[in-house]
């Protein structure tokens, strides 16, 4: 059965707004393999960059949402920029799960989502059975310095560009919106052209960047909201399931970042692919379905 027929979407209720889902059934049902939700980055982007973990739903049901105030989640009722907060995000995600039956779960979230699975994982939630984080940072100030060294092995013209807008406020500009995209072909998506999902991804973000630019700031190298002095690194001995890392070799989560959350979670593993940036779904698609396939069967079975 193709996956358009196997699609459900709808809402949940959330905080006076809905936040938007999208489940995939399972081609082939099997009460063994239990489900993955899936967290997507941002803050505020949507669901769309996880799209080719679809493909995983030839074995298993894929939840896939769009966190509120993103995509097609909104709040019905005004609000203050301050609502913006990680801790919303974790009440969300117990919010979903119990709204769709994702009693027993896998959890993969991407960047943010990463960064937020991490959070919701230290409270040691009853039913998740393992935790998947993809090129995610556990501390927010540790990560700045990573990204300075990225951006200064830029072309100077490009950093300079950078650091004229950021000082003067002017980070909406199309020239600080071009000098930015240097970074991502480098740092975030090195697939030339980028796939079709992604740029619909960005654009509804472009669209819609209250989230984004609340919680994280204009770009993905000038963190300067509310998730600037972020810092799970402390909680992480508190996860007690099953967890993999894994990033790019390229990705603007350096290797130093992704390695530093490997080694403060218990048992965790590690990878790290060699071909890859931000966008290991995009760069190495084949690699990375196959990377988290495995260790899902895997931990079902411990």
């Amino acid at each position: 059965m193709a996956v358009a027929e196997r699609v459900e979407e709808g809402f949940v209720p959330f905080r006076g707004g809905r936040t938007w889902y999208r489940s995939v059934a399972a081609a082939h049902e099997d009460e063994a393999r239990l489900p993955l939700l899936c967290l997507h980055g941002g803050p505020g982007a949507n669901w769309l960059h996880l799209k080719p973990y679809e493909a995983l739903a030839d074995e298993r049901r894929v939840v896939f949402y769009d966190q509120l105030g993103s995509g097609n989640s909104g709040l019905l009722e005004p609000h203050e920029a301050s609502i913006w907060q990680p801790e919303l995000f974790v009440e969300e995600v117990g919010v979903v799960r119990e709204a769709l039956g994702l009693e027993r779960v896998h959890i993969l979230g991407h960047s943010w989502g990463g960064m937020l699975g991490m959070q919701y994982a230290a409270d040691q939630p009853e039913g998740l059975v393992s935790l998947i984080v993809e090129s995610s940072p556990p501390s927010v100030p540790a990560w700045m310095p990573e990204l300075a060294r990225l951006r200064a092995e830029l072309p100077p013209e490009v950093e300079e560009t950078l650091r004229r807008h950021e000082e003067a406020g002017t980070t909406d500009d199309p020239e600080y919106e071009a000098a930015s995209m240097e970074f991502y072909k480098r740092h975030v998506c090195r697939a030339d052209p980028w796939p079709d999902w992604l740029v619909e991804c960005f654009q509804l973000l472009d669209a819609n960047p209250e989230v984004y630019h609340a919680m994280n700031g204009p770009s993905e190298f000038h963190v300067i909201g509310t998730l600037r002095d972020w810092d799970i690194t402390p909680r992480l001995g508190e996860i007690r399931v099953p967890t993999l890392v894994f990033s790019g070799r390229y990705d603007e989560v350096t290797p130093t970042m992704t390695e530093a959350a490997h080694r403060a979670i218990p048992g965790s593993e590690y990878v790290l692919l060699e071909e890859s940036s931000h966008m290991a779904q995009a760069e190495q698609p084949e690699e990375t379905l196959a990377l988290v396939r495995d260790f899902i069967a895997r931990a079902e079975r411990s």
